[in-house]
């Protein structure tokens, strides 16, 4: 009789044990979420690209956030970017600010968002809402709207393609002013 309580005790605690394991896919993939991933974050941090081993690129930021997770790796500027893009004797050609920024390793690109400016040597001024900066290319665009201001002009538009350093660049819809002496030799 005690061997047979015995046994149906047994049978019942692996029965629960049974029950109480669920392989549910949906629990397992909310046990980690991205948010759980590993984030390494840097104060003041600088980043150098070079190129034949001259800087070409400086990137600065107050807080970086560096989520190094598989599906999504990315660094994160939450706190404000500045980029300068550099001679080959490190004097700046223009620089690029913003409020935010992401970079995306794997498809080696930044994406500046919130009052977006990039300023040349040249005193042109661009200013936009979202401008990307293609690493691999050394071209920047957007879609959104800009605002390029030259001396004694302005220029409005959306879309915008243009080289990194903004030696060349073009509005893909332009709209604004433009002088008629420049006009003139545009035209020629």
């Amino acid at each position: 009789m005690l061997r047979k309580k015995s046994c149906w005790l047994l049978v019942a605690a692996c029965w629960l044990l049974l029950l109480a394991c669920d392989s549910s896919k949906e629990e397992k993939r909310q046990v980690f979420t991205e948010n759980d991933v590993a984030i390494e974050v840097g104060r003041e941090v600088e980043i150098l690209y070079s190129d034949s081993a001259i800087v070409r690129v400086r990137v600065t930021g107050a807080v970086l956030h560096n989520f190094t997770g598989r599906d999504n790796p990315r660094q994160e500027f939450p706190a404000g970017v500045r980029i300068d893009f550099l001679e080959p004797n490190l004097s700046i050609k223009s620089t690029l600010t913003a409020k935010t920024a992401v970079r995306y390793q794997e498809k080696s690109r930044i994406i500046a968002r919130d009052s977006v400016v990039l300023v040349t040597v040249k005193q042109e001024k661009l200013e936009t809402e979202e401008l990307i900066w293609d690493e691999k290319t050394a071209k920047v665009y957007t879609e959104k709207f800009v605002k390029v201001t030259k001396p004694g002009e302005i220029i409005y538009g959306y879309g915008l393609e243009a080289e990194q350093d903004f030696s060349y660049w073009k509005i893909t819809v332009p709209k604004g002013r433009i002088k008629v002496e420049q006009l003139d030799e545009v035209l020629k």
